[in-house]
């Protein structure tokens, strides 16, 4: 094994882990503590100082969660990573790392709905501006910056309709004008897509999702690409200017190709304190040792659920791009091969009051605000997730009145296409 590269299966399994030195126990351990026993005073002043490596206070670092981090950043092929409390977390820290008040970035109309809620209006109290691009109009990023636009935003699988995004096209335009693109990966997950590998600086995840994969724990992620010149600007004080919390230490000097990930602990998670637990941090690293199995079988219904509606008399079109019809397949078999993911939508031609029913008669999917479970899941953004957002916002975001979103389960795809059978018989 010292002599290769282990495979992502193996990655997913052992990566950042190894038996615990003072047990010998195989499983990594929950470190449920506040904080840890310094060696002596200087060593207590060298790890303060960021001099050294170390264990301080869970709030900032803790030993479950630095196996948790090693793993995801491995998956990802990133330099490495911060975990969070969650993907909205994962976001705050990441935006509070780039931005000052009166900044702006440029993001995807196309997103999750609690993130178009947390960008157009939670960011504004700190004075970030987010300016809106079509997915399907690279060149719209392009006209949305200027001087004091720090950053894109994209996913790489949109959500809710299951889109795959042109990475490598955006990230040309955002290293064109000297800005990282981040990329939120929760719906591909690293097992389909690997965003680094196609020019994103930035990769997040809530790994609530399908990292974590049993609906079970709250988390999030960021993983540093370490690509990003963050001196080369000055755009970027945190990162390039001395900071007088740490004696005028210019981070990205001091760190390289993880500057970002320490900038992000030590001047976010620090002060802001959206930590992930220990023992949710244990509970995402069992899932997501079986993430590659998961995935697959997440994936393999999903088209056959897909194929089966698109013929269904009481549907009117399905947005997944595993099909081969649908406007996005170029992009799915450019950027992830091994399937079109699990989440995708769909519209009814009984428009909105039929979508409350299909989602009311339905009795083996849960009617919740998920994704990623291992059971199958379904929602009617309109009146749930995208409910905040104004009807033009909700089109926009692929959430328009007569939409179903469903995040497909890895249970027997006959009991699963039975069930919307069964409903839409009703609805």
């Amino acid at each position: 094994m010292s002599q290769r590269t282990p495979g992502f299966d193996t990655l997913a399994v052992h990566a950042g882990a190894k038996p615990d030195p003072a047990t010998g126990a195989r499983a990594v351990p929950i470190y449920q503590t506040t904080s840890f026993v310094f060696e002596n005073a200087d060593h207590a002043a060298a790890l303060f100082g960021l001099k050294a490596f170390g264990n301080i206070y869970t709030r900032i670092m803790n030993p479950t969660q630095a196996v948790l981090e090693e793993r995801v950043a491995a998956l990802e092929g990133g330099t490495a990573a911060l975990a969070t409390a969650s993907g909205q977390a994962a976001h705050l820290l990441v935006f509070h790392t780039l931005l000052e008040s009166g900044d702006n970035f440029v993001a995807a109309s196309t997103l999750y709905g609690g993130t178009i809620n947390q960008f157009g209006h939670a960011f504004k109290n700190f004075g970030w501006n987010v300016r809106w691009a079509d997915i399907n109009d690279p060149a719209s990023f392009e006209k949305q910056i200027d001087n004091r636009t720090k950053a894109i935003h994209i996913e790489s699988l949109a959500n809710p309709g299951g889109e795959f995004v042109d990475v490598k096209t955006i990230a040309d335009i955002a290293h064109k004008h000297g800005l990282p693109l981040i990329v939120d990966n929760t719906l591909a997950s690293p097992y389909l897509v690997r965003p680094i590998e196609h020019g994103a600086d930035i990769v997040v995840h809530a790994l609530t999702k399908f990292i974590g994969g049993h609906g079970n724990s709250i988390g999030g992620i960021i993983v540093d690409g370490g690509t990003f010149d963050w001196s080369k600007s000055g755009k970027y004080p945190m990162l390039s200017s001395p900071r007088p919390e740490y004696g005028g230490m210019v981070l990205h000097e001091t760190f390289g190709n993880f500057a970002f990930a320490i900038a992000a602990r030590v001047l976010g998670l620090r002060d802001l304190g959206p930590a992930i637990s220990p023992f949710n941090a244990f509970l995402i690293l069992t899932g997501l040792e079986t993430l590659p199995l998961r995935m697959q079988r997440h994936c393999d219904n999903a088209l056959a659920v897909a194929e089966w509606l698109s013929k269904h008399p009481k549907i009117s079109w399905v947005s997944y791009p595993g099909l081969k019809g649908d406007k996005n397949h170029a992009l799915q078999q450019k950027y992830s091969p091994k399937g079109a993911g699990a989440v995708f939508t769909f519209g009814l031609k009984g428009g909105y009051d039929a979508g409350i029913k299909l989602v009311e008669g339905l009795e083996l999917f849960s009617h919740l605000a998920n994704i990623g479970d291992t059971k199958s899941l379904v929602i009617h953004p309109a009146s749930t997730t995208h409910r905040q957002l104004s009807e033009e916002q909700r089109r926009a975001a692929g959430a328009g009145d007569e939409v179903v979103r469903i995040s497909v389960g890895i249970e027997d795809v006959a009991d699963i296409i039975a069930d919307l059978e069964q409903s839409l018989a009703k609805a």
